[in-house]
């Protein structure tokens, strides 16, 4: 008998297992119990509505306040409707006032405990019933109409739109039930379905369109995050490509002095001779490895340039460059203009490059001022353009923002600082600029002839 039992249960379970439609039901039940039962009457007070939207934006001081409370003013403007309603129903002053106070309490109630103002409406319902005229509206009386029609609305916008069914169908299970048991009356019951139908289908769709809008704007959010993410990556690597000329030529030239300093020295010493091969064997490992690193972040279409990284010297020639293409553009220089790590200068020339392509790509015909100041302990760098002539004609960019990443992420690798924004004031007010100091280590003149 135990093994009959037991292969029984096992059936059932493989059939409840792999049956659609009862995990369908089980599913639906459940729904039911947690959307409907599960803590109905557990404390949830309505919070205040946010005061940055469009039009309460505009206020100030108290009525700001007062805007925030604008959705617990509606509900209880709802309330003293359903009251009146529940009022007018009777003749009977107090009869009336019962009525209406049943229809005002599950209003009132939406604010603190939704689900539990639900089955108060019904409750009202059930009770005002045999102490109410007329008798040809059943079961919704006026006020409970009303009532009922409300907390239907803002428990639905309240909670999500699997409640606001549950909702529906048990108000559809409670007329027809009452139709059944209480004949012979006219029914109201297609009404208050039809309505309160109307209402949780316009509430739902707005939820499913907010609830969308937030998708969208979390999807958005982290496309720019990983659009940003890979943009640094990219300058990152054009960096290390254009970088690899000059750390590859300064190891060539260690490793060619240190093979040649040999012989220059009659009859050197062993020690020095081992000396000068172990920091050429260490420059050529350095070499091949810096090579082989810059494999891993080389792109497969990507060809080494055969001309050598340009310097603050070819500033001339890109500036004629950009005046051929309309806009005028002036140099000004300032200091002592000095030799400086080709690291700097690449940086530097990168820098004001990207910053007038910027300024032809988003401020079209706008004269621009490229400044560079040689100053003790580093370079200044600072590119102006003024407002485009014609900012209607101007079509939408399609860059990624690569320029400002890249310029950023040069500062950053020279320890340099760099700000970027809108001009507020002078002749170049409502254009844009870019400031940069780039810091060098400044070497004494003893230190260079040690060196």
């Amino acid at each position: 008998m135990t093994e009959e039992t037991t292969h029984t249960q096992s059936t059932f379970e493989v059939y409840k297992r792999r049956s659609p439609e009862v995990r369908a039901v089980a599913g639906a039940l459940r729904g039911l119990r947690q959307d409907l039962f599960h803590d109905a009457f557990a404390y949830r007070p309505l919070p205040r509505m946010s005061v940055d939207g469009p039009v309460t934006r505009r206020l100030r001081g108290r009525k700001r306040e007062w805007a925030a409370w604008t959705p617990h003013a509606a509900v209880v403007a709802g309330g003293a409707v359903a009251l009146l309603a529940g009022m007018a129903s009777s003749s009977n002053d107090g009869k009336g006032l019962l009525s209406g106070l049943l229809a005002l309490a599950p209003v009132l109630l939406t604010l603190v405990r939704p689900v539990g103002a639900f089955w108060l409406s019904l409750l009202g319902t059930t009770l005002i019933v045999p102490f109410s005229s007329p008798w040809n509206d059943w079961p919704w009386l006026p006020g409970n109409f009303v009532s009922h029609l409300l907390v239907l609305t803002v428990v639905a916008i309240r909670t999500r739109p699997r409640t606001a069914a549950w909702m529906w169908l048990v108000t559809a299970g409670y007329g027809f039930l009452a139709d059944a048991l209480v004949g012979g009356f006219a029914s109201d019951n297609a009404p208050m379905l039809f309505l309160s139908a109307l209402v949780l289908l316009v509430v739902t769709v707005g939820h499913i369109r907010r609830d969308a809008q937030q998708e969208v704007t979390a999807q958005q959010t982290v496309t720019a995050h990983e659009r940003s993410r890979r943009t640094l990556l990219e300058e990152r690597t054009t960096i290390a490509r254009e970088l690899h000329d000059v750390v590859a030529h300064h190891m060539s030239v260690v490793a060619i002095q240190a093979e040649a300093a040999p012989y220059r020295v009659e009859n050197p010493p062993p020690e020095l001779a081992k000396a000068f091969a172990t920091i050429r064997e260490n420059a050529v490992a350095a070499l091949t490895e810096l090579r082989r690193v810059l494999g891993v972040v080389r792109a497969e279409d990507y060809e080494a340039p055969d001309a050598p990284q340009p310097t603050l010297a070819d500033l001339d020639r890109l500036l004629d460059n950009v005046r051929e293409a309309g806009p005028a553009v002036e140099k000004v220089v300032t200091g002592a203009v000095r030799e400086l790590p080709q690291g700097v200068e690449l940086s530097a020339y990168r820098i004001v490059q990207e910053a007038l392509s910027n300024a032809l790509r988003h401020a079209p015909g706008a004269s621009a001022r490229v400044e560079i100041g040689y100053v003790l302990g580093g370079l200044g760098l600072r590119i102006v353009n003024g407002p485009p002539p014609a900012p209607a004609l101007i079509k939408p960019s399609p860059g990624a923002g690569h320029g400002i990443t890249g310029m950023r992420e040069r500062v950053s690798m020279l320890n340099g600082e760099m700000t970027a924004g809108r001009i507020d004031g002078g002749a170049y007010e409502g254009g844009y600029e870019v400031a940069v100091f780039l810091p060098v280590a400044v070497v004494s003149e003893g230190s260079e002839g040690r060196a």
